[in-house]
């Protein structure tokens, strides 16, 4: 029955999200918002709804350790695989927008997680306070987007094509949107039970299947969006979707689960100590790859699955005690990482070194 709940959850949380972006983003469009800043929010905000609905539903049934674990874990996710993935398709060429405003934004906001969080705990003022960045990034992308439209338009007028589709009508937006969310709601509910089943089962904590399980799991409309995007060669949209999801997951996800419990969000001393610096490191990452070039390549993709199996092999191994842990984590982090680290500056170097050097 937990599988099957699991399972059922799963479809129901992919399904709503499917839902619920279609609406929004026909809903935006037809505001005359950018398709861009639509990739950053309503897309990426709606492939984030399934972690809100999870870590709110994990936050009130008193399962701290999923809500936590599952934003982080799936930003984590988020980059390394989704990005990974995408980037074997197709390298991804970078907006730069994204280059300069987005990733920052995002790393910035982790940072900003760190610095509130090491106290033990996320209160309901830190997490008004993420919310109202959310409101206020939001907005902003809004009225830049308003403005460059603007702009674009008194340089070169351009007519409108009429909206055509059976979605393109207001009521039905709207239905889906309801639809999508009531999905959402109830799809949460079965995968938080599901996955707390598992925990006990296995003798695993909450906290490495929110990591693992739960994170991957809420990740999917990410995967999916992201890596369609890049089959289809819209490279703006599968990283946009990632980063603009990162910084909603943070804010948004983080900020309304601490508002909803009296006593805010405890945090996990080993969630302190491993997890969110690695999630840090991970947005740290992005800035260096995201400079060089303009484009994430090939090998950067696999470098990030690999860092990204990596660090799933470590929970597992950390969830079980096992014996080699000790040798594994050693070679992680006295000889990978450092390597993967050294990687990244001598390409950053050589980026900047040509930058200056050519006229």
């Amino acid at each position: 029955m937990a599988i099957l709940s699991f399972l059922v959850g799963l479809v129901a949380l992919i399904v709503g999200a499917e839902l619920l972006v279609r609406g929004a983003s026909k809903l935006a469009l037809s505001f005359g918002i950018s398709p861009l800043v639509v990739g950053l929010t309503v897309v990426a905000f709606g492939t984030g709804s399934p972690e809100l609905a999870v870590a709110i539903q994990a936050a009130m049934s008193n399962q701290v350790d999923i809500t936590v674990g599952n934003v982080v874990g799936s930003n984590i996710f988020n980059v390394l695989f989704i990005l990974g993935v995408s980037a074997l398709i197709t390298p991804l060429i970078i907006n730069r927008q994204l280059i300069r405003q987005e990733v920052p934004i995002m790393v910035g906001a982790s940072l900003l997680l760190t610095a509130l969080a090491w106290d033990g705990s996320l209160s309901r003022i830190d997490g008004l306070i993420l919310v109202c960045l959310l409101a206020a990034y939001t907005a902003f992308l809004i009225v830049q987007s308003r403005r460059q439209e603007a702009a674009s338009d008194e340089a070169e007028p351009a007519t409108a094509a009429p909206a055509s589709g059976w979605d393109s009508r207001l009521p039905v937006q709207i239905a889906l949107m309801v639809v999508g969310l009531t999905m959402l709601v109830f799809g949460a509910t079965w995968l938080v039970d599901a996955a707390v089943t598992f925990a006990r089962l296995l003798g695993i904590s909450e906290m490495v299947i929110g990591l693992t399980i739960v994170a991957a799991g809420t990740s999917l409309p990410e995967v999916a969006t992201s890596v369609m995007a890049a089959i289809r060669g819209q490279r703006d949209i599968a990283v946009g979707n990632v980063v603009g999801s990162n910084t909603f997951n943070i804010l948004g996800v983080l900020g309304l689960s601490a508002g909803v419990v009296p006593d805010g969000l405890s945090i996990a001393p080993a969630m302190m100590a491993f997890d969110i610096p690695v999630m840090v490191a991970v947005a740290i990452a992005c800035l260096p790859i995201f400079f060089t070039g303009n484009l994430i390549a090939r090998w950067e993709g696999a470098l990030f699955l690999v860092l990204y199996v990596g660090y799933t092999v470590y929970l597992v191994m950390a969830a079980q005690d096992h014996d080699g842990l000790s040798t594994y984590g050693f070679v992680l982090g006295t000889i990978v990482l450092p390597l993967c680290a050294l990687t990244f500056v001598v390409i950053t170097w050589r980026e900047w070194h040509a930058r200056h050097k050519s006229p």
